[in-house]
């Protein structure tokens, strides 16, 4: 029942993420504007707003103009349910036996999803229009102080030190490859990550987006559709995946490698 009420609750922000997505890279207001087609610009109904439903419902259309409609408005609502899924099952296996009071698990709960929210804007904002919104971005660091402050599970001088050494060790790559390798806002995101994971799993969370991401180009590149010179692939991404994926399974991770060394 817990988990069918998270994927749902992940539908419905997932809706909102959309709004994020598109909204925050043109300088938009997510609150005073209401959702219209991005086609005819005529203003959606409710009905017209459910997450997956209306999509499945309009085959895929805008009801007014009949333009097709993004494909990203059903991944996003959909990814984001199965996120949620995975964190509260996540907290379920991980905090359990280490939190005292029923509270201090809603409070992990709860920055986890805002994490994971975070994250997955960032992921499809950087995509579609190569910005990580410095609003997504500041406010995860935030609201990441303020749970390392009262949460008291590793201490936050750790987090901070790994902020910090993953800022520089970006500024470098960015000051070496003069903006070519990376945009300044993957270095505002890198301070994000580090403050997130700490060590050692910002190592394992970096060491995937840079594999990914290498991975990713060269197929780019040997599909002809990326010139090995003069275009770039969006790195906010990567790094979100990476991301991610230490935030889950960085321990995991970690110990098995330990085995073979």
């Amino acid at each position: 029942m817990e988990v069918f009420l998270l994927f749902l609750l992940g539908l419905c922000v997932g809706s909102f993420l959309n709004v994020l997505i598109d909204r925050l890279p043109r300088g938009e207001s997510v609150i005073k504007e209401r959702s219209y087609c991005e086609s005819c610009k005529h203003t959606l109904k409710w009905y017209d707003l459910i997450p997956l439903v209306s999509f499945l419902v309009l085959r895929g259309k805008c009801r007014y103009c009949e333009s097709p409609l993004s494909y990203y408005y059903p991944l996003v609502e959909g990814l984001t349910g199965i996120m949620f899924v995975t964190t509260g099952l996540f907290i379920i296996n991980n905090f359990q036996s280490n939190l005292n009071f029923q509270l201090d698990k809603i409070a992990a709960l709860a920055y986890y999803l805002f994490i994971v929210s975070s994250l997955i804007v960032i992921f499809f904002a950087d995509l579609k229009y190569g910005i990580i919104p410095d609003k997504i971005v500041f406010g995860a660091v935030g609201i990441t102080f303020l749970f390392l402050i009262t949460n008291h599970q590793s201490p936050i001088t750790y987090h901070l030190f790994s902020a910090i050494g993953t800022f520089f060790f970006f500024v470098l790559i960015f000051l070496a490859t003069r903006g070519r390798g990376m945009g300044f806002g993957d270095v505002k995101f890198a301070f994000l990550i580090g403050l997130v994971l700490s060590f050692p799993k910002v190592i394992v969370g970096l060491y995937i987006a840079f594999l990914t991401g290498a991975f990713v180009s060269v197929i780019l590149i040997l599909a002809g559709k990326k010139k090995f010179r003069g275009s770039t692939v969006p790195f906010g991404p990567f790094l979100a995946i990476g991301t991610l994926t230490a935030l889950f399974w960085g321990n995991i991770l970690l110990k098995t490698v330990l085995r073979f060394l």
